[in-house]
């Protein structure tokens, strides 16, 4: 099929109908990120740990959700996203329910491992899947699909603030197994039709010729985009795993916390949205360049600001600056490399990535159980945040990044 034939068959309406869908079902399954830093206060005092030990189950959510979006991104490759999406929601519904009664933090930390790993297929998987559909406005797509992970971030700490409240976290993870299990998982059935024949070639083309011209291979291209991921992202999650807690800290309480962690999220959506119009002018790797040298410079913002207004103002600061870079990730992956790999590369960046937040949100509470605040925690994640943005001025002085290509008219 040519190039000119297959140009309808991509940025067509069923392209954006399906990303309207994917986006609501990314609404519900990237919960799993979110709710174990929300109740981290509350979980923290019921089981009388120190902070590090509180971290531990976000940790393993996030390996979880690493492991997830590598394993579940080269089984999307093979059996499409509607099935795996479907598992997630059973898998999701069963671990929130069975944390919601767990006895001690060894069990929760176990049960999040599992969360975690069904979350992913909301995340990377399903940008992989979105990322078929586009060609022109690839970048935008994956900008707004992605931005679902920042959505849910900021409107489920809202939804079970009262519960919080309330009942407690317990009751709080109840609602969500419900929500997955009966909203999430009847919607997964609409995203069973397969990309139409030939779609694919026209992409494949474009990504052969940017291989082609690049002067990194392929496999030296992935590592580096990996450890980049790795830098910019235990950097990215200082403030978002740990700003619930640095409020508490401060005498502001948790909830001013969410609401800080809230505001960091919505404005990640703007920055996602952003970005992902930047990308289809500028290509990925300038986009994650721009990102990344903004999200050091809002980190570097954090260490004099302790008051109550300048918190809220760098947290959205922060949220405008870095919400674009994880995103541009995916869409260098699908202008480099061929199409029929999406699933598995893009997961396994988006792993890497998912590692670097693990080991952020460990690494700010060890740093903060030893010194006794976070002002090394932030210095730590700017030094990652450097690493970052060295890897890609070295990918931009190597692989002369070039405009995407656009399929003939």
């Amino acid at each position: 099929m040519s190039a000119t034939t297959t140009a309808p068959l991509l940025d067509s309406r069923a392209s954006w109908m399906r990303l309207g869908l994917s986006l609501l079902i990314s609404l519900i399954g990237n919960v799993g990120m979110w709710s174990i830093i929300v109740i981290m206060p509350a979980m923290q005092a019921e089981f009388g740990v120190d902070r590090a030990d509180a971290a531990i189950p976000y940790t393993l959510t996030m390996i979880g959700f690493a492991a997830g979006n590598f394993v579940i991104g080269r089984a999307v490759d093979r059996f499409g996203v509607a099935r795996a999406l479907a598992a997630s929601a059973l898998l999701m519904a069963a671990g929130f329910a069975a944390a919601a009664l767990a006895p001690n933090i060894a069990t929760l930390s176990a049960l999040q491992l599992l969360i975690g790993f069904g979350t992913a297929t909301s995340f990377g998987p399903l940008i992989a899947d979105v990322s078929q559909w586009f060609f022109k406005r690839r970048g935008i797509a994956v900008a707004m699909i992605a931005s679902g992970n920042y959505l849910s971030g900021a409107i489920w700490p809202l939804i079970l603030a009262d519960i919080l409240a309330g009942p407690g976290w317990r009751s709080a993870y109840l609602v969500i197994a419900a929500s997955a299990l009966f909203i999430m998982l009847p919607a997964t059935w609409l995203l069973r039709r397969p990309l139409p024949a030939g779609a694919m070639e026209a992409a494949d083309t474009a990504a052969a010729a940017r291989a082609r011209d690049s002067g990194l291979g392929t496999r030296a291209l992935t590592w580096l985009l990996a450890a980049a991921g790795i830098g910019c992202c235990v950097a990215m999650s200082m403030p978002q795993v740990h700003i619930v807690a640095y409020c508490a800290d401060l005498g502001y309480g948790p909830a001013v916390g969410a609401e800080m962690l809230s505001l960091m999220l919505m404005g990640g959506v703007a920055s996602r949205l952003i970005s992902g119009l930047l990308a289809d002018r500028l290509g990925g790797v300038m986009t994650l360049l721009i990102g990344s040298t903004l999200q050091m410079l809002a980190l570097m913002l954090y260490l004099p600001s302790t008051g109550l207004t300048s918190l809220y103002l760098v947290s959205l600061i922060f949220g405008l600056s870095q919400g674009g870079i994880v995103p541009a990730y995916a869409i260098i992956v699908r202008e480099y490399l061929p199409a029929r790999e999406a699933g598995a590369k893009v997961g396994f960046v988006i792993m890497a990535t998912i590692l670097g937040m693990a080991l952020g949100g460990w690494l700010s509470g060890l740093i903060y159980d030893l010194t006794g605040s976070y002002r090394w925690a932030f210095i730590n994640g700017i030094g990652f945040n450097a690493l970052n943005v060295a890897i890609m001025l070295f990918i931009i002085a190597r692989s002369r990044p070039r405009r995407p290509a656009a399929l003939p008219a």
